[in-house]
């Protein structure tokens, strides 16, 4: 049995080997959507074109300004006459957001009752998002330095003294600093190594059934279980390279702290690419060819991004959705590749996101060796 299985493992290696333009492709191409990914998606947005309808033209709509220009989260690219103009600019294209600040603001200051418009462009829900909280905090933060220089002016505070009521102090645990990559790269890892084995092996076993070199190998005292998995051991191979590569990448080249058990994401890591790989089976038992593999393979990956917690929360999805997201490994694997690397927990605390992909490995693995086994009968 054994011998079998390490002549087809050695016939694989040597037809991945010739094919050095495809070996070259699979060992760089996820390291280039590594670096794609990390720079492209982010949920941060800072830099905002706004224009301006400073229609007071004082020293309180000037400082106004300034805090909101100040945070960085608002670049002022032009000036405007008028509510009509502001929003001219921003149907154009021209700016997201737009600030009128009307001409009795100063006295309306003096009054507790002054306001301003912010209008925010709400076609890009990212920078819409980004931009009605950053202004939501900005204003109520100079809102409240307003009050505490008129107590301080009226000798009512003293410097130093604070006169709210109450102080919420937020501590950020893993990630303090709100960073975009610390969130997304253990995704990536995870994602990728899904894109990985399900196309490496769906691609290869469709290829020798395309070339009927599968057919030639049946006649051999061969077993199809033995075939299946001589298919896989390489693909496992190159699947270990890109993760070790990738995983070094997110952690070199974008400074993501590794803070857990390297030996226990290994170890998990490994379990996890055993379910891309009996999920990319499951695909070559339906594909007729690799044009098939690879639609498959891109509403395997569009769903899992939607579905999996990659990007949106899983707590905040209907039903429908989260059972769909539970098809695909990536939803058990993200958990464990956040906690271990941005957290830093053992095993302990991931029993149950373990033992979840522990049975999806078993389950994925049985349907895809009798779905192999009937296809090639």
């Amino acid at each position: 049995m054994f011998k079998r299985i390490w002549a087809v493992i050695q016939k694989e290696f040597i037809q991945t080997l010739r094919d050095r333009r495809t070996l070259g492709i699979q060992l760089a191409l996820p390291m280039i959507q590594l670096v794609l990914f990390g720079y492209a998606i982010t949920t941060q947005v800072s830099h905002i074109p706004t224009i301006v309808a400073d229609q007071s033209l004082d020293a309180a709509s000037r400082a106004f300004l300034q805090a909101l220009t100040g945070s960085g989260y608002f670049d002022v690219i032009g000036s405007a006459a008028s509510l009509a103009e502001v929003s001219r600019a921003i149907d154009a294209g021209r700016a997201q957001v737009g600030v009128v600040i009307p001409p009795d603001f100063a006295a309306r200051v003096n009054q507790n009752d002054a306001a301003a418009l912010i209008l925010v462009d709400g076609s890009d829900l990212f920078t819409s998002q980004s931009a009605y909280n950053a202004a939501t905090v900005i204003s109520q933060a100079h809102s409240v330095e307003i009050t505490l220089e008129r107590l301080r002016r009226s000798g009512q505070v003293r410097g130093g003294q604070s006169f709210l009521p109450l102080d919420t102090r937020l501590r950020i645990l893993y990630n303090p600093d709100l960073k975009d990559l610390w969130f997304l790269i253990p995704g990536m890892v995870a994602l990728l190594l899904q894109m990985q084995t399900v196309i490496l092996t769906a691609a290869a076993v469709v290829r020798e059934r395309e070339a009927g070199t599968i057919e030639q190998l049946l006649v051999t005292p061969i077993r199809p279980i033995e075939l299946m998995i001589g298919k896989i051991a390489p693909n496992m191979a190159i699947a270990l390279v890109n993760m070790l590569t990738i995983l070094g990448l997110g952690i070199l080249w974008f400074r993501v702290p590794f803070r857990g058990d390297f030996w226990l994401f290994f170890g998990l890591a490994l379990l996890y690419m055993f379910a891309g790989l009996g999920l990319g089976l499951l695909v070559s038992t339906v594909s007729q060819n690799q044009r098939q593999v690879q639609q498959i393979n891109g509403m395997i990956i569009i769903l899992g991004l939607l579905l999996s917690g990659f990007i949106f929360p899983r707590s905040a999805m209907p039903q429908l959705p989260r059972v769909v997201g539970n098809l695909f490994p990536l939803t058990y694997f993200i958990p464990i590749s956040r906690g271990i690397i941005t957290k830093g927990v053992g095993i302990e605390s991931l029993r149950g996101e373990v033992a979840a992909l522990t049975a999806y490995v078993v389950i994925i693995m049985l349907l895809a060796t009798r779905a192999f086994r009937r296809r090639l009968d």
